[in-house]
């Protein structure tokens, strides 16, 4: 009795535990060259397990050689998100360990206060907040600041004047670690052709880590954040705060 009440259990538990691992590779690339490709692998993955459900033989066979040949395709077609991921693992640290919500609330008011009168003068800039994974390598490639995070500072740091505009700064914590850093343009083939590098340097940051980079139009003045692969448009100084707080202090809250 429990070798027939496991066996029709069994391929109930496979399919769960399959469509579970699935959906989060799915939720990890949304964004990226390869998510419709892993929808389309995701309708063949059906297939093969009605088929194995319902003993289509022939199916069930065909449907298995496709599979073994498509691993090595897929480790060619992938090669670029899966390096990305694999960078993106083992690399953490909590961007609220030593601070206070009030503390990380008053590094929010600095930056977004930087951004919007950067947007209202048209001042083109690209900033990138470290939340887990840590940016060190990105921070060695540009001039070390070392400074506490303030508007008046970021502002005079993208001035047009300054030898320091070009290029990314990065903050941790409270402070300003980093500008004129080198940050990996997005090789995304849906961007639209017009996207500057600034905004290629955003998105490809935000790909490869989970930064969110705060991206200054010089042209238009719009205010883009960039996380995970995605861009995400901010009207008004209030939508970038909270913007901000949901992705700073989701992680401290979480912790307590």
């Amino acid at each position: 009795m429990p070798f027939v009440i496991w066996s029709i259990v069994q391929p109930i538990l496979e399919i769960l535990i399959l469509w579970i691992v699935f959906y989060r590779i799915l939720v990890f690339f949304e964004g990226t060259r390869a998510f419709q490709v892993l929808k389309g692998i995701g309708y063949l993955l059906i297939a093969f397990l009605i088929s194995q459900i319902l003993g289509l033989d022939t199916l069930n066979w065909l449907l298995t050689k496709l599979f073994a040949i498509s691993i090595i395709a897929l480790l060619i077609i992938f090669q670029t998100e899966l390096r990305h991921g694999l960078a993106r693992l083992g690399q953490q640290h909590l961007f609220s360990v030593d601070l206070a919500e009030s503390e990380i609330l008053a590094i929010i008011e600095e930056i977004s206060t930087s951004v919007w009168r950067l947007s209202q003068n048209r001042r083109g800039c690209l900033i990138a907040i470290e939340r887990q994974t840590k940016l060190k390598p990105y921070i060695e490639s540009g001039i070390p600041v070392d400074s506490k995070v303030s508007a008046e500072l970021i502002q005079s740091i993208f001035s047009s004047q300054s030898p320091l505009h070009d290029g990314g700064l990065i903050l941790s914590g409270e402070r300003i670690v980093a500008a004129s850093c080198l940050f990996p343009l997005s090789d995304n083939s849906s961007l639209n052709k017009l996207i500057g590098t600034r905004h290629r340097a955003a998105l490809g940051l935000s790909e490869q880590t989970d930064s969110a980079v705060l991206v200054v139009s010089e042209t238009t003045g719009d205010v883009l954040l960039a996380v995970d692969g995605r861009f995400v448009s901010v009207a008004n100084e209030e939508k970038l705060i909270n913007h901000l707080k949901n992705l700073l202090l989701k992680k401290k809250n979480k912790k307590e």
